[in-house]
This record gives structure tokens, C-alpha cells and sequence, in this order.
């Protein structure tokens, strides 16, 4: 719905999974839990500058670029690894799963 929690305390009830449900003294962790909130005082959510938007490309563009051979994948590369399966063991990369490279910046002067 693109609205953030706002004004809201803590949420109305807490949706539970089913094995949770029937022990209140548990706490749920599981990947089902939901919490509801009240409609009437949530804000839409803020979007983000420009700056935020480009540092979050930087922070990205450094998980997914390649020690070794600087491309740029569409995931993130392994950490233990620090470059990507074929600067490791040499297995061939789909082209599809490379970022096309950026166009060259072009001076234009104004004369």
C-alpha cells in the first residue's frame, strides 16, 4: 500500500502461525507472523533523494562487481569468494546475468 507505520504505537494484534497460536506463552518467530496496524494513522511512505538513491547504486554496485574481472552482475557476489564463479573456477557466465556497462560520459561544451 506504500504507507509506513506513522503514528501507530505497536501494532493492533500480531497475526501468528498456527502452532503458535494455540501457545500464547510462546513468542512466534516464524516467517508467518504479521502485524496489523491502524489505518487511520498511517503516512505514506517517504521517498527517497536523489543522494540516497545513488548511494544505495554505489553500495550495490560493490556487492555485485567482481574483484578480479570488474564486471557487474545482477546479484550479489559471494564474500567468502570476493570475485565471481569464473574468475574462481573458470565456470562460464550466462550473459544475461551481466549489468550492460554505463555509456561513456560525453563532454559537450557550450561554445
Amino acid at each position: 500500500m506504500q504507507l509506513s507505520p506513522g503514528g501507530n504505537k505497536g501494532p493492533v494484534a500480531i497475526l501468528r502461525c498456527r502452532l503458535c497460536a494455540t501457545r500464547p506463552q510462546w513468542s512466534c518467530r516464524h516467517l508467518t507472523r504479521g502485524f496489523l496496524l491502524r489505518v487511520d494513522l498511517v503516512v505514506p511512505k517517504r521517498t527517497p533523494t536523489l543522494a540516497q538513491e545513488w548511494a544505495l547504486d554505489r553500495a550495490m554496485a560493490a556487492r555485485q562487481t567482481c574483484g578480479q574481472c570488474k564486471r557487474r552482475f545482477y546479484i550479489c557476489l559471494s564474500k567468502k569468494l570476493g570475485c565471481c564463479l569464473e574468475c574462481f573456477d573458470g565456470t562460464p557466465t550466462h550473459p544475461s546475468s551481466l549489468m550492460p556497462l554505463p555509456a561513456p560520459a560525453v563532454h559537450r561544451l557550450a561554445a
